[in-house]
This record gives C-alpha cells, structure tokens and sequence, in this order.
C-alpha cells in the first residue's frame, strides 16, 4: 500500500468510504495541500471522518471555505460522489487561498530565514517583520509563499528538511542545468513559466516516488 507522508500526514490505514479511489483521491489531495499550509493541527494516521474533521478545524480557523466545510460535515459517510464533489472543491479553495500566518511559519521551519527571504525575493529583515506578524505581507510576497508551499509540500513527501534545502540549489537537467532557486528571481510571479517549471519538476519527484 501507498504511504504518503508529509509533515502532520502519514496515512497508514484507509476507511470506507474513502476506499473509493476519486474520493480518496480527493481526500488526500485536500489534506495534503492543508498540510504544506500548515493548517494540520493533527498528525493524522488513517484516512477516515476524523482526518476531514481535522481539516476542517485547521480550514476554519484561517478563514477558508466556511460554506463548503459546512456541507461537508452534513455528507460525511452518507453521499460519497458529494463528498468527492466537495472536497475537490476545497482543493481549489486552498489552491486560491494564500495563508501567510501559516504558511510563514511551516516554510520558516523547513528552509530557515535566509533560504526563504532568497527564494521570495526579499530581504531578511523584511521576512522576520512578516514572520513576527509585525508587518502585514504584501500581496504578491503572499502569492510566491502560498506557491512555495506547495513546492515545499511536494518535497517534503520525498526529502528531509536538509534535503528539501539542497534541492533548490542542485543545477537540474529539467531546468536546463540551472538550479531551482535560479528559477525563482527577478521579481517572479507564480504564473510565470520558469516558476511553473519548478512547481512541475517538484511534483514529479511525487509521481514517481509512488509508481
């Protein structure tokens, strides 16, 4: 069986209906992306109720997806195809929805400060500010966190902190002998195409990790 494992998600053991392979996929997609968020209050073992519940909580308490949440919680168990519907929904809320009072802390941990200000363009002293909360992170500094962090997210299913590290400054084939964080410069936006190769590359470290 497919262990994924992350930084509060190691999932063991699976229960219905989450057997099901679209839900289940849906399922972990959504826990997964709250995790490299750092909106996993839990460490979660088994793909279950609880798991969603724990989502829940971590989703609620940064101010994303209220309303589908609530529907949520009134599905569990009864209409898989809806809850599959709805999680896949939430997929694409977490996707469209920068947390920078998480996201700061679960990308501070893993890269420490100097990698982080580097790879987000800024300096130090600005990233501590952002970090402390003492100064509110401007917008497009929390589009390249929330797209780093599920750089991250990808990474960390395959590499330690240190390894996750020494990834972006590893010259890559893919990247035609440039390292990632070389990809990452001069005022990068997250649509721009070198950063979405990164974002590629990373997630193919994932596929290929569980084929």
């Amino acid at each position: 069986d497919t262990i994924w494992k992350m930084t509060n998600l190691y999932i063991q053991s699976v229960q219905s209906p989450f057997d099901d392979p679209r839900l289940g996929a849906a399922a972990i997609g959504a826990l997964s992306r709250a995790d490299a968020m750092g909106l996993l209050p839990q460490q979660i073992t088994c793909l279950d109720n609880s798991a969603i519940e724990e989502l829940g909580t971590g989703m609620l308490e940064a101010g994303i997806g209220q309303a589908i949440l609530s529907e949520l919680s009134r599905q569990l168990c009864t209409d898989p195809d809806r809850m599959t519907t709805l999680l896949e929904r939430i997929n694409e809320a977490l996707d469209e929805s920068p947390a920078p009072a998480y996201e700061w802390r679960t990308l501070h941990s893993t890269l420490g400060l100097n990698l982080l200000a580097k790879l987000l363009g800024i300096s130090q002293s600005s990233a501590r500010r952002y970090l402390s909360g003492n100064r509110s992170t401007p917008d497009k500094i929390a589009a390249r966190l929330h797209f780093l962090v599920f750089i991250v997210g990808d990474l960390s299913g395959v590499y330690n902190d240190i390894g996750i590290q020494r990834w972006f400054a590893r010259p890559r084939k893919r990247l035609n002998g440039h390292t990632p964080a070389q990809f990452l410069i001069d005022n990068w936006q997250p649509e721009d195409n070198n950063p979405m190769q990164v974002r590629e590359l990373a997630r193919s470290l994932v596929f290929s990790s569980v084929t």
